[in-house]
């Protein structure tokens, strides 16, 4: 009689242990979410160091990929996705509409901080960072030189640039594309190509990265590097002779947006998640990195305004249209290709 009582609680603390495991797993896994991002490693590493302060209960695995190979992924995993949320991804791959059939509709806490321009219609996405194009302009070369201050995409056409222009390849940069896009949409793509020819006979190289230009301007290789406006801005704090312009046509850029998956198992966590993405703890956070914030609220840090960003950012920035910048990309990479590209 002791042996099957013995074997009966043996079967009932089993029982009542298998039990408080599996409580203690779901409450794990609700607190648990897989998010991919495209922010550069040190950006996400500081955001996500800021969310863990305001909510240390949440664990955020995270698998950060460059644009482009973040959307094979995600089309790759098109039947399966395994993530939660996706943040801080280019607007010109997320309007791709098969992203958009992954994303479900979500209005986080605080949306209204966020204008119109900068989210989508069905709440499929927003963007709270961004980046856009700016000309790193070297102020010994333009001394030595006698060659007057750029001030515009048209002064670039000037025959005394000839040779002194360099820019990133749209093909490889991120940064190149928008500037060709953005151009095109400022002028017409009839017009936008002619001045995209003509502004050929003044470049001297066409860099495969975002960056480069800005850095070979700031080394005095070259007069004026196309190129984005953080790097401007940190190689001015560094100490470079250089001026960052933005053109008076305005500034092609690329927004980084936030969206929550259909297919998220753990999608209270998620939110929780994205509703903290639009805090004053994350907005103190993204002036800290970015030269684009969307999200009312927060101060731009003095380094960048003593560099000449302007405070309000949006004022100077093109009104991008994203979906199509998307749809035409291939067409306007192969005509660059054969027209342009050397």
């Amino acid at each position: 009689m002791m042996k099957k009582f013995r074997a009966f609680m043996h079967t009932v603390l089993s029982a009542a242990v298998l039990c408080t495991t599996l409580l203690f797993s779901s409450v794990a896994m609700a607190n648990e979410i897989t998010v991919y991002t495209s922010y550069e490693e040190d950006e996400a590493a500081a955001f996500l160091a800021a969310m863990q302060r305001d909510l240390p209960d949440l664990k955020v695995n995270l698998l950060r990929l460059s644009t482009g190979d973040l959307h094979a992924r995600m089309l790759a995993e098109a039947d399966n996705p395994r993530h939660d949320v996706i943040w801080g991804w280019a607007v010109t791959n997320m309007v791709d509409p098969r992203i958009l059939d992954m994303l479900e509709p979500y209005k986080p806490k605080g949306i209204e901080r966020v204008p119109a321009r900068f989210r989508d219609a069905q709440d499929r996405w927003f963007a709270t960072t961004g980046y856009m194009a700016a000309f790193c302009v070297n102020n010994e070369v333009l001394a030595r030189k006698n060659l007057p201050m750029p001030t515009s995409w048209e002064d670039l056409l000037k025959p005394e640039f000839k040779g002194e222009v360099v820019m990133p390849n749209p093909a490889s940069s991120g940064t190149g594309y928008l500037q060709i896009a953005s151009l095109l949409q400022m002028k017409g793509e009839e017009k936008g190509w002619k001045y995209l020819s003509d502004l050929d006979k003044n470049i001297a190289q066409y860099i495969k990265s975002g960056s480069r230009p800005c850095n070979a301007a700031s080394a005095g290789e070259f007069a004026v590097g196309a190129s984005f406006a953080l790097r401007a801005i940190k190689n001015i704090n560094e100490g470079y002779p250089i001026t960052m312009v933005i053109p008076k046509e305005g500034a092609g850029n690329e927004l980084e947006a936030t969206g929550l998956m259909k297919s998220s198992r753990n999608k209270a966590a998620a939110k929780r998640f994205i509703d903290w993405a639009l805090s004053d703890s994350a907005v103190d956070e993204y002036y800290v990195w970015k030269e684009i914030v969307t999200v009312s609220g927060g101060s731009m840090p003095e380094a960048f305004i003593n560099a000449g960003l302007p405070k309000d950012v949006g004022s100077v920035m093109v009104d991008m249209d994203f979906a199509w910048s998307a749809q035409n990309r291939d067409r306007i990479l192969q005509q660059w290709q054969k027209t342009l590209e050397r």
